[in-house]
């Protein structure tokens, strides 16, 4: 099986890549995200790779962080309905951080932006996962056991009023989850909308 490949970026298309290892090249299937990212045809590049088997097919899909290739791995393997087509298209639409967020924040609609993700799907995915996220908390881009603290089972209307209040304040889904739920841990469980605005915005200040 194939780890990781380390080249040259020989070509990028629609919906792969091709990397040049020492004359050899691999064709790597990859998120949107991932295809963005890549240096121009001609410089080194890292993928991590996932080795698809079946039996008539072989095929490679890359990543540019183990975190990514982890992501990919959970819903092909934990989510029915969910295959490498749909993974890659949420993926491409929503970052780990933000998959890990709108997990923990069992925030359905968020999800279901994934092109082929329909509701059902997006509430097997958040249903299927929540449980497995804190495995990744240390990717650093998000401290999901705060996630889970918030993700519980359905988010308090407090707390998604409080989030959505920072939204619109022009933070980012991210950060404002993030701030609420920050203010969550030390306001306790039964502080007010308003209470979690505050103390957000204080964490959002330093």
């Amino acid at each position: 099986m194939i780890g990781k490949l380390k080249g040259i970026v020989d070509e990028i298309d629609e919906d792969h890549c091709v990397i040049d290892v020492q004359g050899v090249g691999y064709v790597a299937y990859c998120s949107s995200r991932t295809l963005a990212a890549l240096p121009p045809a001609g410089e080194a590049v890292t993928l991590f790779i996932e080795t698809y088997v079946r039996e008539d097919l072989i095929r490679l899909y890359g990543f540019g962080s183990a975190l990514e290739r982890e992501w990919f791995r959970l819903l092909l393997e934990n989510v029915q309905g969910v295959g490498a087509k749909v993974a890659l298209a949420i993926l491409s639409t929503l970052s780990p951080a933000e998959l890990a967020n709108a997990i923990a924040l069992k925030d359905i609609a968020m999800v279901s932006r994934a092109p082929g993700v329909g509701k059902k799907v997006a509430e097997r995915i958040v249903i299927e996962l929540k449980n497995k996220t804190p495995a990744f908390a240390s990717s650093g881009a998000l401290n999901i056991e705060l996630k889970q603290d918030i993700g519980s089972g359905a988010a308090p209307a407090p707390v998604a009023d409080a989030v959505s209040a920072l939204v619109n304040l022009g933070y980012s889904r991210d950060m404002a989850a993030n701030a609420i739920a920050a203010a969550l841990k030390s306001a306790g469980d039964g502080a007010d909308s308003a209470k979690l605005i505050r103390l957000g915005l204080k964490e959002l200040a330093r």
